[in-house]
Formats: C-alpha cells, structure tokens, sequence
C-alpha cells in the first residue's frame, strides 16, 4: 500500500505540492508520507489548514502541532463560511459550495508560492457515499490520492499505524454542520452550543470513541456506538443535567446508535 501510495505521489513532488491538512487521520497520513519523501529528495511542500467555526478549535491546534511535530511547514487560512448562503441555511449542497470556497483559497495560495498541485486526503470509501463536496474538488482539480490508489479507512488505519502516527485510532471529527438537519439556520452560537456539548459529554464518557450530538431545535439526540449505550444509561441522569444547563429543553439517546452522517443516511433512503 505504501509502495502504490508513494508511485503515485512521486511525479507530482518535483512542480510543488500543497496539501490540504486537517489533522484527522486520511490527511495525516499523506502529510507523514509526503515528509518521508521529502528527507529522500527534497521537494517544495506545505500544509494548509482553514480555520473556521464549522471545526472545533482543539481540533485545529491539533492539527498546527502535528505539522510543527513533523517538520513540515504549515500555514492557517480563515474564512467565514456563513458569508455563503448555502452554509448558513445548511442546504443539501452544503458541502459543494463550502468547499469550492475553501479549496478555491488553497488553490490561489498554492499558486502564489509556485506549487502546482493542491492534494486532499479523500479516501476510497468516501466515493461510495454522499458527498457533495467531491464535486467541487473536481471543478478544482483537487488530487485525492488516496483515494486513486484505493485506500480505504481501513487501510489507511492499518498503514497509519505501521508508520507509527498517533492518528492510527483517531475517530473521524466532520464539520459541526453536520450535526444539525438539512434547512436548518446556522449561526456561530448554534455551533459553539455543539461544541460544548459534545466536549462535555466526551469528559464524561471517556471510553465512548464514537460520539455525536444531534440538535433538532430544542431536542439534543446523543448518538453512541451501540456498545456504548449502556455507558450512557448509567450516567444518565448527568447527561441530562449537563444538556439542559446548555439550553436543550429535551434529551434523548438514539438507540440505533452511531452512524456517521446520519441526515446524510436520511438523504440515501429518500433518493432510492
């Protein structure tokens, strides 16, 4: 896997790379890899992170550190992505519009410093799923190298964890939109009311890996692995505390348990 993963990345190292970095594990790999490369034969490279309110802000600084830990020269770009409607009304094209104007910086930055290519960490499994975004990535012509050598999650772990890199077991962290129904008005509040939620609840269950707190309006619906509801049950009664003093008037736990995307799913099951 490394081997096809390197064939692949090695024509592009010699006009430049950029690589959109967010820290998780997909884009960690490729940024561990890429450094590799670059001690055999050095090539102009950097990481770009943007910063915004649809991630958590751990998750950023994160995401500095890794790079910094690594070597790798890193820069933070900022947006405001409820200047797009799209995103603040959280459309079902949500993702097409925020990434256009997310990677349409990457691309004018890359550009400005003399790098040609500007690669993502999608994955082989991300092309069987709704994704608006990818759309925008190909308007852009964003390279996805996992994903063109095949790699899955699952091998992506596996070889995540045979180079060492910490993020080998790291949950997947999606944007903070994604916890909110489609048509649903977003603001700064709305996301930081997530954010401490799912903060809290993570202080509280620890062993829960899988955690997402779903907002419909005043209801908060906590999504855990199945294997984790009994975690929940037993400290039932601080969830709801910990909720209701964030402002939710009910709490409940879904005992279907986690699926990533959830509305997503919703989306899938009404189009077929």
């Amino acid at each position: 896997m490394l081997k096809a993963l390197k064939a692949f990345l090695r024509p592009l190292t010699s006009e430049g790379i950029a690589l959109a970095f967010s820290g998780g594990v997909d884009s960690m790999l490729l940024l561990a890899v890429l450094q590799k490369m670059s001690e055999e034969k050095p090539f102009p490279f950097i990481a770009l992170t943007m910063k915004s309110v649809l991630q958590d802000e751990k998750e950023m600084k994160e995401a500095k550190q890794a790079a910094a830990d690594l070597g790798v020269k890193s820069e933070f770009l900022t947006f405001n992505p409820f200047d797009l409607e799209a995103v603040r009304n959280n459309r079902r094209e949500r993702c097409y519009f925020c990434k256009k104007a997310i990677f349409e910086k990457f691309v004018a930055y890359a550009k400005a410093q003399g790098l040609k290519y500007v690669l993502d960490g999608t994955n082989a499994d991300d092309l069987k799923v709704y994704r608006p975004g990818r759309k925008a990535l190909q308007e852009l012509g964003i390279i996805s190298p996992l994903a063109e050598v095949g790699l899955t999650k699952v091998d992506i772990r596996k070889l995540s964890a045979e180079l060492g890199l910490k993020t080998a077991s790291k949950p997947a962290v999606p944007c903070l939109a994604t916890r909110f129904p489609y048509d649903t008005y977003l603001d700064d509040a709305a996301l930081a009311l997530v954010a401490k939620g799912e903060t809290e609840l993570k202080k509280m269950l620890p062993e829960v890996v899988d955690l997402r707190l779903r907002v419909h309006g005043n209801l908060a619906r906590v999504e855990v692995a199945k294997e984790n509801l009994s975690d929940v049950f037993v400290q039932y009664q601080e969830v709801v505390r910990v909720l209701k003093k964030l402002g939710f008037d009910f709490v409940t736990l879904d005992l279907e348990g986690f699926r990533s995307g959830s509305f997503d799913r919703a989306i899938e099951k009404d189009e077929k």
